[in-house]
């Protein structure tokens, strides 16, 4: 098995799971950091025992690096992916992969003419009960699906946003929809396919932030089934995100990583043994607490891309498959928009 040796541009808080999911990885290592806060580069270099870098222009110069993942601020991921394509780096750049379809598209593009391998973390995807949820709609047990919808009731206080680039247009994108939703509408559009029609609104109710702390939309699938999105910062005291899918042979509600409901007009051998793993709702998400996180499905996440890249095969959260979640999010703010109640 060939070893893999990673660089990370960005030293935040998601740098750290970044580095931690690398190097639980057993054909990886961990080459360096850069970041636009040295301090924090230094101290996170030394915690992984890898180099510093000063910027990601001098790394991308290491030809030890074959890959890098990106963990800057959302709106700060298209130079350093274009930049890494130019010099035949693979990369897998956290979510959202951008906050402009515009931008996306010049990644995409960049990785395109290199031959190189761009990759988005949506690390939900890569939990065992999205697997068991992704098989059950493959195998028709929902019978026709009538409904799907998304909730993530979440909190953030001010702090989190004070000197932040969070909460800003510019480097967030967006608020609750753009950055702590999009993992769940990844997940609708992955389960449910492509949306045919949304009207959403948006508010910023509990923050003194430029972008929304509160959203809600009301969709409907290519497949017909209707559906709904709820995103928030602003629900005290924050809890657990929530997934429902119905039809008219099955219903099946995901709380967090867990099934509080799965149950199917014409039942299988494994589902008692699916909902008696699975019942038990373990941890907090991220619901109130962002840091409030495992690194293991990052892990899960990272090994998916790489084992791509050695088997020259395509990944199955390219560039294009990241796109769409932030489609989805940009028709949302542009429904607001078109319904008066909301400005960029």
């Amino acid at each position: 098995m060939k070893n893999w040796n990673f660089g990370i541009i960005g030293s935040g808080m998601i740098a750290d799971f970044h580095a931690r999911a690398i190097q639980s990885l057993e054909n990886v290592t961990l080459i360096g950091i850069c970041g636009a806060n040295l301090q924090k580069t230094r101290d996170l270099a030394a915690k992984y025992h890898c180099k510093v870098f000063l910027n990601y222009d001098e790394m991308l110069l290491c030809d030890e690096i074959e890959i890098v993942t990106i963990a800057t601020p959302s709106g700060a991921h298209m130079e350093p992916t274009i930049e890494a394509a130019r010099r035949g780096k693979h990369v897998i750049c956290e979510k959202p992969i951008e906050i402009s379809l515009a931008r996306i598209d010049k990644m995409i593009e960049a990785h395109s003419q290199s031959g190189t391998y761009l990759g988005a973390i949506f690390n939900y995807r890569f939990n065992d009960t999205i697997k068991h949820l992704k098989t059950a709609i493959e195998n028709e047990r929902f019978g026709v699906i009538t409904y799907a919808s998304v909730e993530v009731p979440w909190w953030r206080n001010a702090a989190y946003y004070n000197g932040s680039w969070h909460g800003t247009w510019k480097l967030d994108g967006g608020g609750a929809l753009m950055n702590q939703s999009i993992h769940m509408i990844d997940l609708l559009q992955y389960l449910i396919g492509p949306i045919d029609s949304l009207h959403g609104y948006v508010a910023t109710l509990g923050h003194s932030i430029e972008v929304e702390d509160t959203t809600t939309a009301i969709v409907r699938f290519k497949n017909k089934a209707l559906g709904a999105i709820y995103g928030s910062t602003a629900s005290f005291p924050g809890r657990f995100r929530r997934l429902e899918i119905t039809g008219t042979k099955g219903t099946v509600v995901m709380v967090e990583n867990s099934f509080e409901v799965w149950k199917f007009a014409n039942e299988e051998e494994t589902d008692k043994e699916i909902i008696e793993k699975y019942s038990e709702v373990e941890g907090g998400g991220g619901a109130s607490d962002p840091k409030a996180i495992s690194f293991e499905s990052h892990a899960r996440n990272i090994g998916a891309f790489i084992n791509a890249v050695e088997e020259k095969r395509s990944f199955e959260i390219d560039g294009l498959e990241a796109r769409k979640a932030v489609e989805i999010v940009v028709a949302v703010y542009k429904s607001a928009i078109e319904n008066r109640q909301f400005s960029f």
